[in-house]
């Protein structure tokens, strides 16, 4: 695990985005194409924005997948991810993506929902995976105690309290109660398969998490310390989230 601290937010976003599309355009020129996981939540605003704006990418040759889905939400809602990355990242790239696989939370049968995934991202490795950090230290929605030993690519999860509480602080929902209880997730294996891992990581109250992340032991009680073990991981960081490493 490598970590870069950046001078602010916007320098972070810049640099994680350049480190991003460097594995995009060796993978296309390796292979003639690219797949790619992405991230959502506020975290992701300004990496998401670089990225899309990166120079010299075939976005025709790239497959983009997202990492995680609430569990009966519209994608119409304005905290769903697949309308979060329909505006930001699908539709933010200047040609069109070969192909976006996106997460169906209202799949009625989500044992279905979560094989139909696995197919799709058994098909070809993953070049790069774009993630966050959650307040909690979760990675996807994966919340601790996080399962470090599934061999399965998609679960459904139950979020727990601090989870559901950062999606009300950032704005997605208005009360608690409105934060659904269960989301499908990429699993921590299937994220750690991926050849590079790109972790941007914004704002202070991410600084304990990724102190824990970077500093603490490998435990499922932080799942995104796991990254720790990845050959090819960088975490970006802005100072206020990298405040808890000096």
């Amino acid at each position: 695990m490598k970590v870069v601290s950046a001078q602010d937010t916007g320098t972070m976003a810049r640099a994680a985005a350049a480190y991003a599309a460097e594995g995009i355009r060796a993978a296309i020129a390796a292979r003639g194409e690219a797949r790619v996981i992405v991230a959502t939540g506020a975290s992701q605003f300004d990496f998401l924005k670089a990225l899309t704006a990166e120079p010299c990418i075939d976005w025709s040759l790239v497959k983009g997948f997202h990492l995680d889905e609430y569990v009966g939400l519209s994608s119409e809602h304005p905290a769903s991810f697949r309308n979060y990355l329909r505006k930001r990242f699908v539709g933010a790239v200047p040609t069109p993506l070969a192909d976006f696989t996106e997460v169906n939370g209202e799949n009625p049968d989500l044992a279905e929902e979560c094989r139909r995934l696995k197919e799709l991202l058994n098909e070809k490795p993953i070049d790069v995976a774009c993630v966050g950090i959650g307040e909690n230290g979760h990675l996807a929605f994966n919340d601790p105690p996080a399962d470090f030993e599934t061999g399965e690519a998609f679960l459904v999860v139950n979020l727990d309290e601090v989870c559901r509480h950062q999606q009300v602080g950032e704005g997605w929902f208005a009360t608690l109660a409105d934060v659904p209880k269960q989301a499908l997730s990429m699993s921590v294996p299937q994220i750690m398969k991926s050849a590079r891992v790109v972790c941007t990581v914004p704002d202070a109250r991410k600084a304990a998490a990724v102190r824990n992340a970077v500093k603490g032991p490998v435990s499922n009680l932080c799942p995104a310390s796991i990254l720790q073990k990845h050959p090819d991981c960088t975490i970006f960081l802005d100072p206020a989230a990298a405040q808890g490493l000096k």
